[in-house]
């Protein structure tokens, strides 16, 4: 099948969040996004860079971020043409509908993606494959989630139940969506993975950029004009006084929850399978399943399990199976794949103490 055309696709990256369960590599002040987790070379916002530069050219890249990661975000990807900077956290649909309506401004019918900054892809041509399909479907008008094929009945994400197949010529493997389901127990989790009609929600949302408005109109229509007011402003010296007033006001809210699943239930979306490998490093069990390895000089005696120092200390672990050990300048965490989800308990615990230094 020839690839469609992607000459009116803009891709938009939401970079933000702290990852406190990989704590404390992950920190407020330097997330995981801007961190090399896999030794790769490339930390995961470059790895994102990498394989959505080449479907939509650097013009057609959108990385919206804090004020508090401009400077590395700049730093990383010195090519990138469109920086959006979030005065405040206010979560993925206010950081996507402001990004998507600034795009509405110069090209009402461009198509746009959304894409996590951190997340790891192992093949990028099957990747490129499904964002094709997505985007063809998007021309119909449907909101489209990429929706990642299970390898195992995980608890870690939600799930996307699929329906009938939608027979559109340019994206084959397009299915109607029936709804979105929370993270569910693990009994439910196998039930889904057996039924082979549920993938997990990565979070991946194509769409074109004025139906995704149209739906923000309808279901959230606070957040709707603030953006449209926001992106009528950011060519003019009136930009930073807008998005100073307007940007508090917004509704602070997912993208899952303020449309896909109401649309999903309205019929008006479509999910296209991921079979390319992927995964969101939720922890450090993640971590050591996508291929992480124990630094260099680590001592396992009758031992196994995940050791990371920062600082080129030896760390020696005995007797103990499944640990997780991370190392930074200054702090230790000493933990289990177990407990790793846990891991985020930690920060509040800092917050507790206020040491605000160590988050």
């Amino acid at each position: 099948m020839t690839r469609p055309s992607l000459d009116d696709f803009h891709a938009i990256v939401p970079a933000g969040g702290s990852g406190t369960r990989l704590w404390p590599l992950s920190r407020q002040s330097r997330p995981k996004f801007l961190l090399d987790l896999l030794g790769s070379g490339r930390t995961l916002l470059q790895q994102t860079w990498d394989r959505l530069e080449p479907l939509v050219g650097t013009e057609r890249l959108h990385v919206v971020t804090g004020i508090s990661h401009t400077g590395g975000v700049r730093e990383q990807l010195p090519d990138l043409g469109h920086l959006v900077v979030e005065p405040s956290p206010r979560d993925s649909m206010p950081a996507i509908a402001v990004a998507a309506a600034i795009i509405a401004e110069r090209d009402p019918d461009a198509i746009i993606g959304s894409f996590a900054a951190d997340h790891v892809v192992e093949d990028e041509a099957v990747f490129a494959a499904a964002v094709g399909e997505a985007v063809e479907a998007a021309r119909t008008g449907l909101l489209v989630t990429i929706g990642i094929t299970p390898t195992s009945p995980s608890t870690a994400f939600g799930y996307i139940e699929g329906g009938d197949p939608l027979d559109l010529a340019g994206a084959p493997t397009a299915h109607a969506v029936r709804r979105f389901v929370e993270k569910p127990d693990l009994e439910t989790a196998r039930g889904y993975v057996a039924s082979g009609d549920f993938s997990w929600n990565a979070g991946m949302f194509v769409v074109r950029a004025s139906v995704l408005l149209d739906h923000l109109a309808r279901l959230q229509p606070t957040l709707h004009d603030g953006v449209r007011e926001i992106a009528r402003s950011w060519n003019t010296p009136d930009r930073d006084e807008v998005l100073a007033r307007i940007w508090p006001t917004l509704t602070k809210i997912a993208i899952d929850h303020a449309i896909a699943e109401p649309v999903s239930l309205e019929g008006g979306m479509a999910v296209v399978p991921g079979t390319f490998g992927w995964d969101d490093i939720g922890d450090f069990a993640a971590l050591a399943d996508v291929g992480a390895t124990s630094t260099d000089g680590t001592i396992f005696v009758d031992a196994d399990g995940l050791v990371i120092s920062s600082e080129g200390t030896t760390v020696a672990v005995v007797g103990l199976t499944d640990v997780v050990v991370a190392h930074t300048a200054d702090a230790v965490l000493v933990t289990t794949r177990e407990h790793s989800q846990r891991v985020k308990e930690v920060s509040a615990a800092l917050q507790e103490l206020g040491r605000a230094d160590l988050r």
